[in-house]
């Protein structure tokens, strides 16, 4: 797969600007960036139309990808002149469905990340720009932010965003091309070539020109050093020590005397365990008690209010309360009770019921109730013991299989039998939990853009 990065402008054209701000370079930054997640992490050759700051037609970039045949082209710009967020555009004449897949993918691996910043979604649109239009393969192009917005402007000049957002995009990449990850790196000695160390970005930029003049690839890297920032450009890395020689011979020979090299690593460290795949029944809450309860109540206005307790135990306990929450909802049908058990019994999992002769547990109050079916998951995802100054009153929690079921999908044919979709279900309507969170955050987040221009 040959996947082709254009950052946006260059050289002459610096693109928007905002203060003493360019959008070329920061066009830049996240351009090679996304192709360093790429190259490390995929089985994928990726090419850029520029790795410095070089003037470039837009016939230049779009002649580039297509004599190279490329598979996919992915220009990246930010946005500027009134406005905030982020957008995606794909061409607004005929195009592939693969196209509009590859689009759908990435905005929403972006978003994913960048929401938890607060970044605004403008949307998936379609535009008649010249590298959309003149591209012969797949293509997108990336409105990262506005940089003429002083909130966007604050995310920008963040450096974990910005890392955090590049990832992102390559990830999107990756998933919409079905991309081959790489296997991981064996640890060990890794020996870095450095061409320079600068404390000012603009020598080090030179030093990249420099070096791309003279056949060697490179890019920047910041690192902080007893206080000081510095800017390092990094010409190869090797796992033995004589090819990493080497280069910096070579580097001197073409009058750097200043090359160096950095070690990293020691030894073979011991392999880590196997993540667990899939979505785990251990983990946060992200949706918050009122929105879980304004969910329900679009069925069941009578429903009562558990949220609250859902996320309070679940977070003592390490145990999703907004997903376990979901299953209440699945095992009690929005709280309607329209199995064997009963409202009375405070059993909002269906523990122990087994048909009409066996209703199941009962449990003294709400709290009570809730506890034990968060117990419940806990036995399942974990081999723990209770938390600190937790009583056990699930009186099933020693017949479970303890550690069996890690994820939701995992409980199939556990909780529930036969339940071979009993997991799915559960998300299925976490789900839409979700996407009732997306969308009234969305209209607070609009309505205090609109409040905020109110005072301009």
């Amino acid at each position: 797969m040959r996947i082709v990065i254009d950052p946006g402008h260059g050289g002459s054209d610096p693109g928007a600007i905002y203060k003493q701000y360019r959008e070329k370079d920061f066009n830049l930054k996240v351009s090679l960036l996304v192709r360093d997640y790429l190259q490390v992490s995929y089985d994928a050759e990726i090419l850029m139309t520029r790795s410095s700051d070089k003037t470039m037609a837009l016939k230049e970039r779009t002649d580039f990808a297509n004599a190279r045949n490329a598979d996919f082209f992915c220009s990246i710009h930010y946005n500027a002149a009134g406005g905030r967020g982020f957008e995606s555009y794909i061409y607004n004449g005929t195009v592939p469905e693969s196209t509009k897949q590859i689009q759908n993918v990435v905005h929403k691996e972006y978003m994913f990340t960048a929401r938890k910043y607060g970044v605004i979604d403008r949307g998936q649109k379609r535009a008649n720009f010249y590298v959309l239009r003149n591209t012969k393969m797949n293509a997108l192009l990336l409105e990262v932010l506005f940089v003429d917005n002083e909130q966007d402007l604050k995310l920008i000049l963040n450096d974990q965003f910005v890392r955090d957002v590049s990832k992102a995009i390559a990830t999107g990449i990756a998933k919409a091309l079905n991309l081959k990850a790489k296997p991981a790196p064996i640890p060990g000695v890794l020996y870095k070539v450095i061409a320079g160390s600068f404390k000012e970005e603009e020598n080090a930029k030179e030093r990249v020109l420099f070096l791309e003049r003279n056949k060697v690839d490179s890019f920047i890297y910041p690192i902080t050093i007893d206080g000081t920032k510095y800017y390092r450009v990094q010409a190869g890395a090797f796992s033995e020590k004589e090819n990493a020689d080497e280069r910096v011979t070579a580097l001197k020979r073409i009058g750097i005397a200043d090359a160096f090299i950095v070690t990293e690593g020691t030894s073979v460290p011991a392999p880590p365990p196997e993540p667990v795949k899939g979505f785990t029944i251990l983990g946060s809450s992200v949706v918050t008690a009122g929105n879980l309860q304004a969910f329900v109540k679009r069925v069941n206005p009578n429903a009562p209010n558990l949220a609250s307790l859902y996320l309070e135990i679940g977070k003592k306990y390490g145990i999703r309360g907004d997903a376990a929450y979901a299953q209440a909802v699945h095992e009690t049908n929005y709280f309607r009770y329209t199995g064997v058990v009963k409202p009375e019994q405070n059993n909002y999992a269906g523990i122990g019921a087994t048909g009409p002769d066996e209703p199941g547990a009962s449990f003294e109050t709400p709290h009570e109730g809730v506890t034990a079916h968060i117990q419940h998951l806990y036995a399942y995802a974990s081999k723990a013991g209770l938390p600190e100054g937790e009583k056990l009153v699930d009186p099933r929690f020693h017949l479970v299989t303890r550690g069996s079921a890690p994820t939701w999908v995992a409980l199939n044919g556990k909780w529930a039998v036969p339940g071979t979709n009993y997991g799915q279900l559960i998300l299925n309507i976490y789900e839409r939990m979700i996407d009732l969170e997306m969308e009234l955050i969305n209209i607070q987040l609009d309505r205090l853009e609109k409040t905020k221009q109110q005072l301009d």
